[in-house]
């Protein structure tokens, strides 16, 4: 059981804008650790009402009285330092801690924290891991981004000093965390809004590589020059996995794909024969994250039976190129959570693996700051469908001081000799494409944000 003595003090516990995915985690295994806990929350959502079916009171809006009660407010990235709320504890003197400061106290009770960081693959990496140390009946802690059928959940509260998480590198979050053993899966150019220069990302993972204790583990892409570098920073035991580079502790070699896009190969571990791994989600990309898996899990003495059982049981986490039904019984409906350019080319990617007639993308640019700044790098990237439909910029934490809107990306890639178009309705563009689709085609819906609904008005 982790050591909680340093949170105990804090009896009663309000949650602002607890229905964020990892706000929501916290706020369980809090209340699972038997804190009080409330929160409040702009809207309604999944989230909101399983934590009000688990017991915890959620205000939908503001709630003060909740506050005065509290014995410290932790607030999410997204919360603003004049929100109402956050001003009433700071009248009544109650401290306030931001969301990544608060799980890093959270870490600091476990002796074991896994943290799994990279620009992308972070959420279906650390469910495979979790599921490796499941099958190993190893009873670890979870808190991954997206709901994981395994779990029932995106959180998992376990009685043993592992604790398995995602470690975001926005606005330097994972450098508040404790960690025994880190996974770097990539570093590349996200987040401009925060950090402005490439340059500042690379620091950021080499102040976070620097966290690991000596007798730490350190796990890095090896197909990725940027994540090697970060070995000299650290002290700690290094492993490293890769496709293209075979000078790796882990790499795949006679990679093929079956008709779903799902791969098998055989993996090499310090060039001996380690096993044959077979996958249930598709995508070469995901061939990379299942050596990272298997590179941490083996140092953490998981046998390889345990391993090869676990990966060939996830079928991925939820928006992760999730299949969601069919149009008409004629065209299939996928889901995924892809806002980058990076990741929309794994995701095209993967979808080519698979048979189909034609494809079609439904993409929701997210933020203002991304879409300006990798405005060509979307434009290209999207090329890579059959069909496009742009909807509109969704703004998460901004506002428009960008000068720039969905239109530009659509001319964009209409220069670029292919035709997209801009169609910001969500009913209209179901209704569009409804009409518009053939036998066999395959129908991604794309995006970080409200994108997702589309799915479910295309099968309906």
């Amino acid at each position: 059981m982790p050591n909680i003595d340093i949170l105990k003090k804090y009896k009663n516990i309000h949650m602002i804008g607890i229905g964020g995915i990892s706000m929501s985690g916290i706020a369980e295994i809090l209340h699972n650790w038997g804190f009080n806990i409330t929160g409040s929350d702009a809207a309604s959502s999944e989230n909101t009402q399983i934590l009000f079916q688990k017991g915890i009171k959620v205000t939908i809006g503001h709630n003060l009285d909740d506050v005065k009660k509290a014995d410290i407010v932790v607030y999410s990235a997204a919360i603003k330092q004049d929100d109402s709320e956050i001003l009433e504890a700071h009248r009544l003197k109650i401290p306030t801690i931001e969301r990544a400061d608060f799980l890093g106290l959270i870490t600091k009770c476990y002796k074991d924290t896994i943290c799994v960081s990279g620009t992308h693959g972070k959420t279906t990496t650390t469910s495979m891991i979790s599921l490796c140390f499941i099958e190993a009946l190893l009873d670890p802690s979870i808190q991954v981004g997206a709901y994981l059928k395994q779990i029932d959940g995106n959180y998992k509260v376990g009685n043993s000093e592992h604790f398995i998480i995602e470690a975001c590198e926005y606005v330097e979050s994972f450098l508040k965390f404790f960690p025994k053993a880190e996974i770097i899966l990539n570093i590349d150019n996200d987040h401009l809004d925060y950090f402005k220069t490439f340059e500042n990302i690379k620091n950021a993972f080499i102040k976070y590589v620097k966290l690991l204790p000596e007798d730490g583990v350190l796990v890095l892409n090896g197909d990725d020059s940027n994540c090697l570098d970060l070995e000299k920073y650290s002290k700690a035991k290094t492993l490293t996995y890769g496709i293209t580079n075979k000078n790796t502790n882990f790499f795949a070699v006679n990679i093929v794909f079956d008709n779903d896009g799902f791969a098998e190969f055989d993996v090499y571990h310090n060039d001996e024969y380690f096993d044959k791994i077979k996958l249930s989600v598709p995508g070469m990309h995901n061939v990379l994250n299942s050596l990272a898996c298997i590179a941490i899990c083996t140092e953490y003495g998981i046998s390889k039976e345990n391993i090869k059982n676990a990966l060939k049981k996830f079928t991925g986490a939820h928006r992760r190129f999730e299949y969601k039904g069919k149009i008409k019984n004629i065209a299939s409906v996928y889901d995924d959570y892809g806002h980058h350019p990076t990741e929309i080319i794994a995701t095209a990617k993967s979808l080519m693996n698979k048979k189909y007639n034609k494809s079609w993308v439904i993409f929701q640019p997210h933020t203002y700051s991304r879409t300006k700044t990798l405005l060509n790098d979307f434009a290209k990237a999207l090329l890579n469908f059959d069909n496009i439909i742009i909807l509109d910029i969704y703004a998460a934490r901004e506002r428009n001081t960008y000068n720039i809107t969905s239109n530009d990306l659509v001319n964009k890639i209409n220069s670029l000799g292919k035709k997209a178009l801009y169609i910001p309705d969500f009913e209209e563009c179901a209704k569009y494409v409804k009409e518009h689709v053939e036998q066999n085609d395959i129908v991604l819906t794309l995006g970080a944000g409200t994108v997702t609904n589309i799915g479910d008005m295309l099968i309906s």
